[in-house]
């Protein structure tokens, strides 16, 4: 299992595949998987049988994970990809931006 930089609610960009280039939010992290699920990029038709939760059955659009390697985080400042860094403030850890050294 490889190390995630990437947590819950940060923005990232997709590098590779379909949805190069498209950006949405981390919902979720499925570390034993390293991947990731993120708002609004590949999204795939689920189709579902009529239940009590949902009657009417259907076709329902949902988000699938995509790989950790295929995604990088956004710097909020310049709006651009960045890697991160970790350092000590005070007492505690805090991840940062390596271009703009801002705190993520």
């Amino acid at each position: 299992m490889i190390k995630l930089k990437i947590k819950s609610g940060d923005t990232v960009r997709v590098m590779a595949g379909d949805h190069k280039g498209s950006e949405g939010k981390v919902l979720r992290v499925l570390r034993e998987k390293n991947k990731a699920i993120v708002e609004g990029v590949n999204m795939v038709s689920k189709h579902t049988k009529p239940s009590a939760k949902n009657p009417q059955g259907g076709i329902v659009k949902k988000e699938a994970p995509i790989h950790i390697s295929n995604i990088a985080l956004v710097d909020l400042k310049s709006k651009d990809t960045t890697k991160t860094g970790v350092r000590k403030e005070g007492d505690k850890n805090v991840r940062f931006s390596k271009k703009s050294n801002q705190v993520l």
